[in-house]
């Protein structure tokens, strides 16, 4: 509820802008301040732009606190784009019940477009409750783990910690280390201890859906995570802090201390190859990615979160099926080409990483070859107009348990469950 009040409040900032309507424009689109995907977007806009009649604006979306609460205002505002690409999967459904997404199912050639682009898990996936897709599957950014690789070298770990016990046997043998030596804030790993919803998103969920094999968290509008997988994670996690594996400092504010070489692994997406390889303080400094702990038990490939951002084509616009077209030419095998190339991000498209029209790159990026593979086992967030509000309450259970030991894993994930079938009914 306190999230709506905070549209209405923002919302006359937003609606009293310029209006959409641009003179020679016929589809106003917006896309994230990313530099990546603003030079993407501009790339495509101008080639739009130079064969079409119905000419396309492109703009990155307006500043704000968040682009969340931006796109939130503007529905309020009724200024929203006609396209807006990097919509968070987990929102699209809260505003498709609001009634203000076009249904792309309606649209044609939509259908067979993305059944022949994505898989039927994707497509599943992005069907919303009344049967309807009000989002273009686009792009996703799989969580995995990144580490140094003095991990095995200096550490003398004899492989990779992959599991709950190899990962905090790594922490014991860190910690030992430094007590030994003499060294001063090194750990295993970091991971954000904000309570804030959307951190979960990079350290429970991936672990969640790891240890399940890409379990779901809400099914037939209850909760179905009370079960061994999130408890796991939380005992996991709260013994991470408890042996003083992970800081319960806050590390983000200064310098990146992967960097630093103070942490030896983290939770991250594709993004972390770029960032390192820009900042690294030596030409040397080695690093990979691995997939995310499981338990002990866990046979078979490991899942992750894939961190999906989407586009969606708002009510308001005048001409869908012309915003329909102009979208294809961004998710085509040419657009998800320059995506690669340009942003430094993966297509949501099945066959990534054999596709021959790929090769070439994954070839030259084998960092990135290592996500595209990964691609082929992950899960997105399930669809509730109240995922923010399920993220939120396990969040605060997730701080009494697994940062501050307050509660033993088994009741946290009760509590968590019990409020979010409260919040459901």
């Amino acid at each position: 509820m306190v999230k709506y009040i905070c549209i209405f409040l923002i919302a006359f900032c937003v609606g009293c802008g310029p209006s959409k309507e641009q003179k020679g424009h016929s589809l106003l689109f917006w896309s994230s301040n990313n530099r990546g995907e603003i030079e993407f977007a501009q790339y495509f806009v101008k080639q739009w732009n130079e064969k079409q009649e119905s000419k396309v604006k492109f703009q990155p979306i307006p500043e704000g606190q968040s682009s969340e609460e931006v796109i939130l205002a503007s529905v309020v505002g009724k200024t929203t784009p006609d396209i807006y690409a990097n919509m968070w999967q987990g929102s699209v459904e809260m505003y498709a019940k609001a009634g203000v997404l076009i249904p792309l199912d309606t649209l044609e050639g939509f259908t067979e477009f993305i059944k022949a682009r994505c898989s039927e898990k994707v497509v599943e996936e992005i069907t919303s409750s009344d049967g309807h897709i009000y989002q273009v599957p686009w792009k996703i950014n799989p969580i995995m783990t990144s580490y140094n690789k003095r991990l095995i070298t200096d550490v003398g770990l004899p492989e990779l910690p992959s599991t709950y016990s190899a990962y905090l046997k790594a922490g014991k043998k860190i910690k030992a280390d430094i007590d030994n030596d003499g060294y001063v804030d090194q750990w295993v790993g970091y991971t954000e201890v904000k309570v804030i919803w959307y951190e979960r998103l990079m350290n429970f969920y991936p672990l969640y859906i790891a240890a399940s094999d890409g379990g779901a968290l809400i099914k037939g509008n209850k909760a179905v995570f009370n079960n061994e997988y999130a408890v796991g994670v939380f005992r996991f996690l709260q013994k991470l802090y408890k042996n003083g594996y992970f800081s319960k400092e806050r590390l983000t504010a200064g310098q990146d201390r992967f960097i630093t070489e103070d942490i030896f692994t983290q939770w991250k997406g594709p993004w972390e190859i770029r960032h390192v390889n820009k900042f690294k303080q030596r030409p040397d400094f080695e690093f990979g990615f691995y997939p995310m702990q499981v338990p002990d038990v866990h046979n078979g490939p490991v899942y992750t979160y894939s961190d999906p951002k989407n586009i969606v084509i708002f009510n308001t616009c005048k001409q869908p099926q012309k915003a329909w077209e102009f979208i294809k030419t961004l998710i085509d095998k040419n657009g998800d080409k320059k995506l690669l190339e340009i942003a430094t991000q993966l297509p949501n498209r099945k066959n990534l990483e054999t596709d021959s029209t790929f090769s070439g790159y994954f070839n030259n990026h084998p960092k990135m070859k290592i996500f595209a593979e990964q691609a082929n086992y992950i899960k997105g967030v399930d669809n509730s107009e109240f995922i923010v509000e399920v993220f939120d309450i396990i969040s605060q259970e997730y701080e009494a348990c697994v940062i501050y030991n307050h509660k033993t894993p088994e009741k946290a994930i009760e509590d968590a469950a019990k409020a979010v079938n409260n919040l459901l009914r």
